[in-house]
């Protein structure tokens, strides 16, 4: 099977060789594949060839646009600098104050760089794979966003200060991503991911009154359009858990911090599953190859067997060839 074919089949509930592996490589790919962090950021080109030569070499069955969140930012008016490599920096641009909040207006996909750069990302991965590989694009959920452009200790302090004019302006960010899902999918994307971290540091009711709707009305949206959706939340997502599955999004991740799936999996839908959990530092950077199997193991049962196989968070770029084969031969024995 193709890993297109197997994420497809296993999100539907078909019989599957083997559960589909999907580990977020950003700077370890470009790491591998031996691409300066900045180009991997700023060329479509860079990006595709790091991706794909990690996904051929390790039995990935997913390739993504991840790389890191400022390509929405940037439009939005964050000044961005790409150190030659490393991450990206913010270096300044943010809304000053809950006013200039209140003024933001929504931004065109087609007149910012970076996020042109994301759809030929995909047109090159349809290019170069054709239906190889499950292709996921990628927007910023509302409440990550929002932290993006406040700060995320401002951004905390404006929910309680003035919910109203924040959820204006989680509105015009929802409007933009909405948008920018659109391009993604017409460009080829089978699935878009939605990653809103921040949601896990503000509590269960800030998720459902800024969060959840906003969510739901991009998922639903990418659902019309024929494609799947990825919600990503970093951190401990317990307390939300139930409200991320409500989403309706096919794929839900689930992060290391999440102390088990078990008591989650009887939530799912039919054709719903988790992503994770394994914890990528202690596990697969710093673990040997016993127990990336038996965490991946531990995982695959706690979620009943529907779950991708994949680390919580990012694969660091510390973490070992060794160790990347060896989660690889871990995610070919769950079955």
């Amino acid at each position: 099977m193709t890993g297109l074919e197997r994420t497809l089949a296993f999100i539907q509930g078909k019989s599957v060789d083997r559960a589909p592996f999907h580990p977020i490589v950003m700077r370890w790919a470009a790491k591998y594949a031996g691409v300066k962090y900045r180009d991997f950021c700023l060329d479509y080109r860079a990006k595709c060839i790091a991706m794909l030569r990690a996904a051929e070499d390790f039995g990935h069955d997913w390739v993504t646009v991840m790389s890191d969140p400022y390509a929405e930012a940037s439009a939005f008016g964050i000044k961005v600098e790409y150190p030659d490599d490393s991450l990206p920096l913010d270096k300044g641009g943010r809304l000053p104050d809950l006013a200039a909040a209140g003024r933001l207006q929504p931004v065109c996909t087609l007149d910012h760089p970076r996020m042109v750069n994301r759809l030929e990302e995909i047109r090159e991965f349809r290019r170069r794979a054709g239906v190889r590989f499950f292709i996921v694009g990628w927007v910023e959920g509302p409440v990550a966003e929002y932290a993006d452009l406040r700060g995320t200790t401002t951004a905390a302090m404006d929910l309680l200060d003035d919910p109203e004019t924040v959820a204006r302006a989680m509105d015009v960010i929802t409007e933009s991503a909405i948008e920018f899902i659109t391009h993604q999918i017409e460009a080829g994307a089978h699935c878009v991911g939605i990653g809103d971290a921040f949601c896990s540091q503000i509590g269960p009711a800030n998720y459902r009154r800024f969060a959840w709707e906003r969510e739901k009305r991009m998922i639903d949206l990418i659902h019309r359009l024929g494609a799947l959706a990825k919600l990503h939340i970093c951190g401990n997502t317990r307390p939300i858990v139930p409200e991320m599955i409500a989403t309706g999004a096919d794929i839900i991740d689930v992060d290391h911090l999440v102390p088990s799936m078990a008591e989650f999996a009887p939530l799912l839908g039919e054709r719903q599953v988790f992503s994770g959990k394994v914890d990528p530092v202690s596990v697969i950077q710093n673990g040997d190859a016993a127990r990336i199997a038996a965490e991946v193991r531990h995982g695959w049962e706690e979620a009943r067997g529907r779950a991708i196989v994949s680390a919580g968070c990012e694969i660091t770029p510390g973490t070992s060839v060794e160790n990347m084969r060896a989660f690889e031969n871990a995610a070919r024995s769950a079955k």
